[in-house]
């Protein structure tokens, strides 16, 4: 089965050439082959290996091909492109003298940068593939709970063991692969790191405290959460500072790619409300969703948090303008507007918002108080920044 995916790339490419990038198995491949359109003139698959010796041996053999085809003004793909850095030369020249469009799909940008490419000089726009949200599936018996399980990679989510792939994506994809890489060589640390991190999972970045745990040296444990966001394994989630009357802290929180991942990392069992872990995990469940929102239809929205030194707290920021607090109470009170009330104080909040599991919408003092279904259906249909 597959399920249509709320990114669309027709319309940019029609225009430029374009760097999907994404974490293995969040349906790239698979998007390409059953939803894009138009379809691909000619695609080259470097997981391909005897392909992939031939143009890393001779990278021109990508133009030869091209000409000998007369190809012009189409659009060609290549999947996993981090794996022959050496083509974007050849790309930039194709894109130049045949007016070529590429869909250039990969994991990571990071292995592109270190080979001292430019990403073709400001040729190619990006979007990030992420796993699935809640709008591809709200017609496919949606369940939170089980999207908290299994998390959202495709392979995971329609998985009839969802547990042995996750331990395997987990044991094999991130660890071995990121070696592979040439990312790290300390494998059993880097290991350490992956489970002590799940374990800090939407909460604020210490380095020190995160080496301490592990036993490494903090300059370590911050290089090694660059390799994570530059492989989008992981996302960082900058603070907002530019209040006035209460002065905000200036260091990042984290949240992980996926749910699954986060939960297979830490062995938990299942997550069922009431439990001491569904609060972090509905609240990484709603910043997912705002991220892949923001990819996928509003890339020029910016994200952050707010927490002053004196406490207060509100969960994600909008463009500065709208507040939004999270919370899986089935009953929300005034105890929990705390932080959007000390930030509604600045003067600049256009619309505070607490999404929650309550049963219908309603307002109180202001503040909007949303089922968190009622709102990822205004949020999907830009019902929320207008």
């Amino acid at each position: 089965m597959y399920i249509n995916r709320n990114l669309e790339i027709g319309k940019l490419l029609s225009e430029r050439s374009l760097f999907l990038l994404g974490p293995r198995q969040t349906g790239k491949s698979s998007y390409i082959r059953e939803q894009m359109n138009p379809e691909p003139s000619l695609v080259y698959n470097l997981l391909d290996k005897k392909l992939l010796l031939r143009l890393l041996a001779d990278p021109t053999i990508l133009r030869q091909e091209i000409e000998a085809r007369n190809l012009k003004d189409c659009i060609i793909c290549i999947d996993e492109i981090q794996k022959c850095p050496e083509l974007l030369d050849e790309i930039h020249l194709l894109i130049e003298d045949r007016h070529i469009r590429f869909l250039l799909t990969g994991s990571s940008a990071r292995k592109l940068r270190r080979a001292g490419t430019n990403l073709l000089g400001g040729r190619g726009r990006m979007r990030t593939m992420h796993p699935f949200c809640y709008h591809e599936l709200e017609k496919h018996n949606f369940s939170l709970e089980k999207a908290m399980y299994t998390g959202m990679l495709p392979p995971h989510y329609l998985s009839v063991n969802p547990d042995e792939d996750l331990n395997a994506y987990t044991n094999l994809y991130l660890t071995e692969e990121i070696a592979a890489e040439g990312l790290t060589r300390n494998l059993p640390g880097f290991s350490r790191f992956l489970q002590t991190v799940a374990c800090v999972n939407t909460q604020i970045i210490n380095y020190t405290n995160i080496g301490n745990d592990i036993q490494l040296p903090r300059q370590t444990v911050k290089l090694w959460f660059q390799v994570i966001i530059d492989t989008l394994l992981g996302f960082e989630l900058e603070p907002y500072t530019a209040t006035v009357k209460r002065k905000a802290i200036e260091t990042s929180k984290f949240y992980f790619f996926d749910m699954g991942v986060v939960r297979s990392l830490r062995r938990l069992n299942t997550i069922t409300p009431g439990s001491a872990d569904y609060d972090e995990f509905f609240e990484h469940f709603i910043f997912l969703e705002l991220k892949a929102w923001i990819d996928y239809q509003n890339s020029r929205t910016l994200l952050n948090y707010w927490r002053s030194k004196s406490g207060f707290e509100v969960d994600f920021l909008l463009d500065g303008k709208i507040a939004i607090e999270v919370k899986a109470s089935t009953l929300i009170s005034v105890k929990h507007m705390k932080g959007l009330r000390a930030l509604r104080e600045e003067g600049f909040i256009k619309r505070s918002i607490i999404i929650c599991r309550e049963s219908r919408p309603r307002l109180l003092d202001g503040i909007e108080i949303y089922p968190w279904d009622y709102f990822l259906n205004l949020l999907w249909n830009d019902k929320i920044l207008t």
